[in-house]
């Protein structure tokens, strides 16, 4: 597993896709934080929500990306039939792609810190809201995860890895955005509402937002994400 999982983070960075991805991620977080109109620094008060409500939609284009290749490259070039013949199950195979997709996410996510020391810097009084800068970090990580887990999954059903990425952002826009959606629907103003929007990812990432790490949440989260990765599993085992 930890063979195929530095086999993965070699590959990913052992071209220029690797490096433009994530630091296209930078720059468009840099950009609409602050070059463009209505940025944080004319806000007027040290705040990073923007960037956190920013960052998971431009995670769904970035996440795909990172993992439209990992399994889908596998079964186009001919080499799972290679990898199945280690002394690896489909569980390891699995979370070795998985982690080290991941592991490319929170190394995206690392320079981004920089943001909140530079705005608790920049602060007049007393800096940033540390507690709810933690938390807000906590639930994109967490956000990063389901997102990895359904890259996956979409990428252990196609051997075209566009395909992959056209579902994985599909899937990952619907569980984000797609529960609050229906939720708004008159027919279900009766009190349904609040059930079907606690189904999706935006609920879940708001409330850890405010600085409150509910286990809850968390549980919700590690829940989806092994639920796309079992999905993934039996796909590979049927394989």
């Amino acid at each position: 597993m930890w063979a195929v999982f530095k086999k993965e983070l070699r590959q990913f960075f052992s071209s220029l896709t690797g490096y433009i991805a994530i630091i296209v991620f930078l720059l468009l977080n840099g950009l609409f934080l602050f070059v463009f109109s209505d940025n944080i620094l004319d806000a007027g008060y040290a705040t990073l929500e923007k960037f956190f409500d920013l960052a998971p939609w431009i995670l769904l284009l970035l996440i795909p990306a990172i993992t439209m290749r990992s399994l889908s490259d596998e079964f186009r070039q001919g080499t799972f039939e290679v990898l199945r013949t280690r002394p690896l199950g489909s569980w390891q195979i699995v979370c070795a792609k998985y982690f080290s997709s991941l592991a490319v996410v929170v190394i995206a996510l690392l320079p981004t810190v920089i943001y909140a020391y530079s705005l608790h810097q920049l602060a007049a009084q007393s800096g940033i809201d540390v507690g709810a800068t933690t938390g807000s970090y906590v639930g994109l990580f967490c956000l990063g995860c389901v997102f990895v887990a359904i890259g996956v999954c979409c990428s252990s059903f196609s051997s075209n890895a566009v395909v992959s990425f056209i579902a994985a952002g599909f899937l990952c826009f619907l569980v984000y955005t797609g529960f609050s959606a229906i939720s708004r629907l008159p027919y279900f103003a009766a009190g349904a509402d609040y059930y079907i929007e606690m189904l999706g990812i935006d609920f879940h990432y708001k409330s850890m937002s405010r600085g409150v790490i509910d286990s809850r949440d968390v549980i919700y989260f590690l829940s989806v994400a092994f639920l796309f990765l079992f999905f993934t599993n039996r796909n590979l085992a049927k394989k």
